[in-house]
């Protein structure tokens, strides 16, 4: 099965979507509606085809009509989308695809905020995505302007205080065998010092993360940094979000990581309003 459709499928088995026991008491099987999600508060959208993957399995006839798509800019009151098939179908699917809208629509909104405000600063996403849904949160950074950073473990090396902890190795020794090992990945280093970001270069890493360092401290750090490893891309982390990412323009800092993208965006505003159709009689 297709991901996209194979999430949707669990997502409505948790739902009890198919044993929607007000609906079958109170909704003819006959009964057929039309409706439209319309958004409540300005955003940027995300997460359409896992709506539409909601509605297509609860009512395969079901005819879906979207007025936007994922990476638009809506604005408050605008129909997103407009529907109609059985009755019972849409009502089972409603949750469901307003789940996967607001959540992903809003990781897409916060992503478009932080990017604003970073300027020529790329802002990327984490790790830290809820379970099951790491590519959709990562397309919807995508679709509000942001970038991504690695997938998932095999996807390249960063060494982190861990991985220095438990190597067996000295600093520099830790980066040149993940440099020789590396086959051909990126390597980065998470640095907590400045000191420690210089020698995780100089040992061959590709990129250092510069973990909670002081907002002010960045520009003069990029800049000597910069200065020995004219090549090295810099990247902060720790406690950036769209309030402050301002500070980091012309710092020097490559990059930004913002964990906060995918572990507690809000959700965006979204209604979906039924209305109900004539049902068709024999002739």
């Amino acid at each position: 099965m297709d991901p996209v459709e194979a999430i949707v499928a669990r997502a409505l088995e948790e739902d009890a979507a198919f044993q929607d026991v007000t609906t079958l008491a109170v909704v003819p099987a006959s009964a057929q509606a039309q409706g439209q999600i319309v958004a409540r508060q300005a955003g940027v959208l995300s997460g359409c085809a896992y709506a539409g993957a909601a509605f297509r399995q609860c009512d395969s006839d079901v005819q879906l009509l979207w007025r936007r798509g994922d990476g638009a800019a809506i604005a408050a009151g605008e129909v997103i989308l407009r529907c109609s098939g059985r009755a019972r179908g849409l009502l089972a699917a409603e949750r469901t695809a307003l789940n996967f809208l607001q959540q992903l629509s809003g990781v897409a909104t916060h992503a478009a905020s932080c990017a604003a405000a970073a300027g020529d600063v790329d802002v990327l996403d984490t790790r830290k995505t809820v379970p099951g849904l790491r590519d959709a949160q990562k397309a919807a950074v995508r679709h509000g302007g942001g970038r991504n950073q690695r997938r998932d473990l095999a996807d390249e090396l960063l060494l982190k205080e861990n991985h220095f902890a438990l190597s067996g190795l000295d600093y520099a020794g830790t980066v040149r065998r993940a440099r020789l090992g590396a086959r051909g990945k990126i390597v980065g280093v998470e640095a907590r010092s400045e000191e420690a970001a210089a020698a995780a270069l100089a040992a061959g890493a590709d990129y250092v993360l510069l973990d909670n360092f002081p907002p002010a401290a960045l520009a003069g750090v990029a800049g000597r940094l910069k200065a020995r490893f004219p090549h090295a891309v810099l990247e902060a982390s720790g406690g950036f979000g769209a309030h402050n990412l301002a500070q980091l323009r012309g710092s020097g800092i490559d990059r930004v990581s913002v964990g906060a993208l995918t572990h507690s965006s809000p959700a965006l505003d979204l209604s979906f309003y039924l209305d109900p159709l004539p049902v068709e009689t024999a002739s």
